[in-house]
Order: C-alpha cells, then sequence, then structure tokens
C-alpha cells in the first residue's frame, strides 16, 4: 500500500518535470487555472466573510445557551460548513478548469502520450464528453462535501476526521477525473476502467492526496494544474502499460 501511495505522489513529480520537456504546452494551462481560481478564491472568501453571520441566522435555537455552548457549536458549525464549501471548491474548480481549458490539457494530454511513445490514440475524447465527466464530478464532489460536514459534528475527533476524510475523497475524485482523458481516448469498457482504477486505487489515490496538497498552497492550484494533468496522462499510462494485453482485449 505504501509502495503504491508513494508511486502515485511520484507520478505528480514526474508531471512537474515535464516542464522541462515542454514548457510551452504547460505554460498555457497556467492560462485556464488561473481564471477559474480566482473566482473560485472570490467565492470562498466571500462565505468567509458572511458565514459567521448566516450560522447566527440559521441557528436560532442557541440564542438561549450559555454563551460559552452557543459560541463553541456556531464556530463548529461554521468550520464545518467551510470545510464542506473548500472540499466542494477543490473539486469544482478541477472540474471546471478542465472545461474551460479543455483545448490546452489536450495538448498537454497529446505531448505527454508522445513523448511516452507506444500506441497513442489519434485523438481524444470529445469536448462534450469531457463536460459531461466534469459534471459527474461535480455532483460526486457535492456528496463528498457534505460526507465531510456530516464527519466533522463527530465528537471530539470530528475536525480531525473531516480533514483526514476529506483528503482522501477529494484526493480519489480528482486521479479520476484528471486520468479520464487517457482512458476516455482509448474507448475503454467503464467496467474495464473501473476495474483498473480498483486494482490500483492506492496509486490513484497517492497522487490524488499529493495533487490536493499542492492545491493547499498559496497559488498551488494555478501553478499544480498543468503538472497534474501530464502526471495524471503518466499515472493511467503507466496502468495501461502494466494491463494492456488484457485492457485491449476486453476493451
Amino acid at each position: 500500500m505504501l509502495k503504491e501511495l508513494a508511486a502515485g505522489a511520484r507520478m505528480l513529480l514526474r508531471g512537474f518535470g515535464f516542464w522541462r520537456r515542454d514548457a510551452g504546452v504547460m505554460l498555457l494551462g497556467l492560462v485556464p487555472a488561473a481564471i477559474v481560481f480566482a473566482a473560485l478564491v472570490w467565492g470562498l472568501v466571500a462565505l468567509g466573510i458572511g458565514l459567521p453571520g448566516l450560522v447566527d441566522w440559521a441557528t436560532p435555537f442557541a440564542d438561549g445557551w450559555q454563551e460559552f455552548w452557543r459560541s463553541a457549536f456556531r464556530a463548529l458549525v461554521t468550520v464545518v460548513v467551510f470545510a464542506g464549501a473548500a472540499v466542494l471548491a477543490f473539486v469544482t474548480f478541477t472540474a471546471l478548469t478542465l472545461i474551460v481549458g479543455d483545448p490546452f490539457y489536450e495538448r498537454i494530454w497529446k505531448a505527454v502520450e508522445a513523448d511516452l511513445g507506444g500506441e497513442v490514440p489519434a485523438e481524444g475524447p470529445s469536448f462534450w464528453s469531457g463536460v459531461g465527466n466534469s459534471l459527474v464530478l461535480v455532483v460526486q464532489g457535492v456528496l463528498s462535501a457534505a460526507v465531510v460536514a456530516v464527519a466533522g459534528f463527530v465528537p471530539v475527533v470530528g475536525g480531525v476526521l473531516a480533514a483526514v476524510l476529506g483528503a482522501v475523497l477529494t484526493g480519489r475524485l480528482l486521479a479520476r477525473e484528471l486520468a479520464a482523458r487517457a482512458f476516455d481516448a482509448r474507448h475503454l469498457d467503464p467496467r474495464v476502467r473501473r476495474a483498473l482504477i480498483r486494482a490500483h486505487r492506492w496509486r490513484f489515490l497517492g497522487f490524488g492526496v499529493a495533487t490536493q496538497l499542492c492545491f493547499l498552497v498559496p497559488l498551488g492550484a494555478i501553478a499544480t494544474m498543468p503538472a497534474a494533468v501530464a502526471g495524471a496522462t503518466m499515472l493511467a499510462r503507466s496502468v495501461l502499460d502494466e494491463v494492456h494485453p488484457v485492457a485491449a482485449d476486453r476493451a
């Protein structure tokens, strides 16, 4: 498990290393990431400013409590709601950036595929296929945010549990979405794709969590997105190359 987690994280490092191979195509990937990042940060800041008042308004039943318990409860609700919104923002960032920057990330995917060699699909997935995948990711992100929010209310360990659960759920979603282009381009049967991801779940999780941690660094989401697309292509290829004969026969 630990070996596979580390292997997944190294895929992201290899994605950053692709800047040395084709800096021009990677530079283009910063543009859509910057646009979407600015919009989501503005939304989170606005939520952070207005959330305390919103929580006070939504919890009138706590008005009669002792001040310590009232403040502690409302602070917990505020943290949990904001954490859920942050999880949703992480997933939404990836989905929206992939939609907005589809032509740019198509070029990164093709460049990485060509650099890796072997059988390279003539065309990637269609734009509308990418939109559909991104919308599915958003829905899954909403469900993950709800799960994280509920976990945050667990007594004593709620904060830690929500943080860990958020990292795992978000990392898993990020890895699957970012690697989808390489799978879609090969027209793999959904059952084959799920089997591949399930068989290498720890590698995908290592990549996804590493990507998410980079997103947490100030402006890290912008700098990481091109590398994440490149690294996810390498991740998908590493899985496909291991079981290529089987995957090709079943597709």
